[in-house]
């Protein structure tokens, strides 16, 4: 009896035992399903690289300028600090898409999507600028890295201009005549020189002078009309393959400015591959052609194997020396229709529109005349987006300025 009553205290004291233990695990699973005040789910954000007040919570494009919202990673990459939205004060609110479109209070556009509001610490990063229609404005540098930003120095070096045309080996019957009259008037001018008509030397020197201004309109220079009065001269390169060769070349009227005579000129026939022909011009036409705006150009190559037949085809490189310029990318340089201008960084993060004049460019470099100095860090690439950027500030900045 005494054995019995034991078992059955032993019973009672597991059974005891395993309700305190199953009480303590069932409040301690429902204290940790108990959502608690201390832990915060953040909610997952999509924002605008260029327009951090746009925001969504799900992919997209931004309504402004249509970049790809980007997701924001809150643990790895954390929001840079930024006041309070409540201690900002707001200006008005503007049309997500038509920046022009206000409204002194919160709003909707015709497709359902909130105004954005402007603040004043927005705007005071905001000025105006010498170019109308376009501000400075500053820009975070992940940001600038996010949408490729980059920037090179202006710098002084030297300059060479390439030109490019078609050309001929010269087959020219009307220079070769216009040649051989100057010369046949000058021999008779000096015949008719000893002789006692002074009525006779008038006509001869008027032939003179005819013929010499012929052959300038033809393009030749005076040196050069000289040296044709001399008995050793011969024009029949300008017919035949001889020891040397004349090569015409139509340089367009716009590319004149910076080509003179002594500019080194390159030619190559595609019928004689692997032959370089060099010279240097020696006359360039003082007339233009009408109905293609271009200006003829003369060379004399050597040629002693006679490879160049009259009025063979060639593929004419003239390179222009134009000394130590100012100089930028050429792709830094962005065009209005009445001006260029350039984006210059200033302390690592405001960019600043600058109209320039620009001078001769090549294939790499654009010239610069005014507007920046050397050493100015100019924006070479994403300056599209720099400027569209600068624009939307710079509606902004008008609208201020008309409230």
């Amino acid at each position: 009896m005494i054995r019995q009553s034991k078992v059955h205290r032993k019973r009672i004291l597991y059974i005891s035992i395993l309700l305190v233990v199953g009480g303590t695990a069932l409040l301690f699973s429902s204290f940790l399903r108990k959502p608690s005040s201390s832990v915060h789910t953040e909610k997952q954000l999509y924002q605008c690289s260029m327009h951090p007040s746009v925001t969504s919570d799900k992919p997209g494009l931004c309504p402004i300028c249509r970049m790809q919202l980007q997701r924001v990673d809150h643990e790895n990459h954390p929001p840079e600090k930024a006041p309070s939205v409540s201690n900002k004060k707001i200006l008005f609110y503007r049309h997500p898409m038509r920046p022009e479109i206000t409204s002194p209070s919160p709003g909707k556009d015709e497709m359902g999507m909130d105004f954005i509001p402007v603040y004043e610490e927005d705007a005071t990063e905001t000025r105006s600028s010498s170019l109308p229609g376009r501000a400075s404005f500053s820009l975070s540098l992940p940001r600038q890295q996010l949408i490729g930003v980059a920037t090179t120095k202006a710098i002084r070096k030297p300059l060479t201009l390439e030109i490019r045309a078609s050309g001929r080996a010269a087959f020219d019957p009307e220079l070769f005549t216009a040649v051989e009259e100057y010369r046949q008037a000058v021999i008779s001018r000096s015949q008719i020189k000893e002789s006692g008509f002074p009525e006779l030397q008038q006509q001869a020197s008027a032939l003179v002078l005819a013929s010499h201004t012929k052959l300038k309109l033809l393009g030749l220079q005076d040196r050069q009309i000289k040296q044709l009065s001399s008995k050793n001269a011969s024009s029949l390169n300008l017919l035949l393959p001889t020891g040397s060769a004349w090569i015409y070349a139509e340089v367009f009227e716009y590319e004149l400015g910076a080509l003179k005579p002594g500019a080194t000129l390159l030619a190559e026939a595609p019928a004689i591959p692997g032959k370089l022909f060099q010279g240097k011009i020696s006359s360039i036409s003082p007339v233009v052609t009408s109905p293609t705006r271009t200006i003829r150009i003369r060379a004399l190559v050597p040629d002693p194997e006679k490879l160049l037949r009259p009025d063979t085809f060639l593929n004419v490189k003239i390179l222009v020396e134009l000394g130590i310029k100012l100089v930028v990318p050429i792709d830094a340089v962005l065009h209005s229709g009445r001006e260029d201008y350039v984006f210059v960084m200033r302390e690592g993060r405001r960019f600043e529109p600058h109209i320039v004049v620009s001078g001769q460019k090549t294939d790499m470099d654009q010239e610069i005349l005014s507007g920046i100095k050397e050493g100015d860090e100019v924006v070479s690439s994403a300056n599209f987006l720099i400027d569209s950027e600068s624009k939307l500030r710079g509606v902004l900045e008008d609208m201020k300025e008309k409230k």
